[in-house]
């Protein structure tokens, strides 16, 4: 018989979100509350209007128009306390769906419009994180975003900025943004500076360009994990070399067809990146924009995939081995969760490799 899993099997189910956006994770309620403080004009003052404005959870007609929204969110995020409460609500809200750990980006530079510093900027998200951390216990971190679209030299000093919060919250370094037409080889410069001092970076590629942006993020950027990867596909030699060094992908399932990634979730190539081997991992991207949560991501690789509850806690295993955390707190969490959900039948100690029965 085949099995039926209803969305609460999964919400019980410990969980990790490794691609999460601050500013397009606040809760909608938040966002208008305020802007309606601060005297921000948003296309609607309504919550089912304000949805449909800004297409949260609908399809977009590309990833530019997607990123609109993101013009309004990031405008109430220009003070300590809104920046400090976003990220204590992004807590809680992680917490309510059992996420265990998360790991939140942002690009700080967006969050001064009104004078903050940078450093100011960083330590309000991290009041706010490490709040949540105490009062709900789920554990987080934070990854600094570059812009493509802007100027290599704004990435090269949010490098900087990350190797100043190595080991205080900070890490990992992102390259985000617009991805047709800005390479992410124009920013080499911020990436050489993070990897030489011993940094983990990923890249947005291959949501909005093809197989050769994952190329540049891997060669030129030296990524250890790729954000999205929908079209790796188009490139098999790439593919094996992300699948022997392990290299990570960062999928958002529900986003990838909001933007366009996809035509259909049916025509996503999760499934056979699994079945190939590589490690895939599931997100949310935002939690606002997408208008989802991990727990209907896996629900939604459940629906469409006919994904077994087995294979669903082995993707969930492959976000906690993705962690940008040290190895030997990467295998306390994996030992933890693998008790938690039943698989230590299918580890192998001198290995640590899943092999499914």
């Amino acid at each position: 018989m085949a099995e039926t899993l209803q969305r609460d099997d999964l919400l019980q189910l410990p969980k990790v979100d490794l691609h999460v956006h601050l500013d397009g994770s606040l809760r909608l309620e938040t966002l208008l509350e305020l802007a309606e403080k601060q005297g921000i004009e948003l296309p609607a003052n309504d919550p089912d209007a304000l949805k449909k404005r800004l297409h949260l959870g609908e399809r977009c007609k590309d990833l530019n128009q997607y990123l609109e929204a993101f013009a309004y969110t990031t405008a109430v995020m220009q003070d300590e306390a809104s920046l400090e409460r976003i990220a204590y609500e992004l807590a809680q809200d992680c917490a309510g769906e059992n996420i265990r750990y998360f790991e939140v980006r942002f690009a700080p530079n967006l969050h001064i419009n009104k004078g903050l510093s940078l450093q100011t900027v960083m330590d309000s998200v991290l009041a706010g994180l490490k709040r949540g951390e105490e009062d709900f216990g789920v554990s987080s971190a934070l990854i600094v975003c570059g812009i493509r679209n802007m100027s290599p030299e704004i990435s090269y000093r949010l490098a900087q900025l990350t190797a100043s919060y190595k080991s205080r919250g900070v890490v990992g370094f992102d390259l985000a943004g617009a991805e047709f037409s800005n390479p992410a080889k124009h920013h080499i410069k911020a990436f050489y500076y993070i990897v030489n001092h011993n940094i983990n970076c990923t890249v947005h590629a291959g949501e909005a360009y093809g197989a050769e942006s994952i190329h540049q993020a891997i060669h030129y950027n030296h990524a250890h994990r790729i954000g999205h990867g929908t079209r790796l596909f188009e490139d098999d030699d790439l593919a094996d070399y992300i699948n022997d060094h392990r290299i990570p992908l960062e999928v958002c399932l529900k986003s990838n067809v909001q933007t366009g990634a996809v035509q259909s979730i049916e025509y996503h190539p999760f499934p056979k990146y699994l079945q190939r081997g590589i490690r895939v991992t599931i997100n949310t991207d935002n939690r606002l924009i997408t208008d989802t949560t991990v727990t209907d991501e896996l629900l939604l690789a459940y629906e469409s995939f006919g994904f077994s509850m087995l294979t669903l806690k082995k993707i969930i295993l492959n976000g906690f081995k993705s962690m940008f955390q040290p190895y030997k707190v990467r295998k306390r969490w994996l030992g933890k969760v693998r008790k938690e959900l039943g698989l230590e039948e299918f580890y192998t100690p001198d290995f640590g490799t899943l092999e499914e029965k």
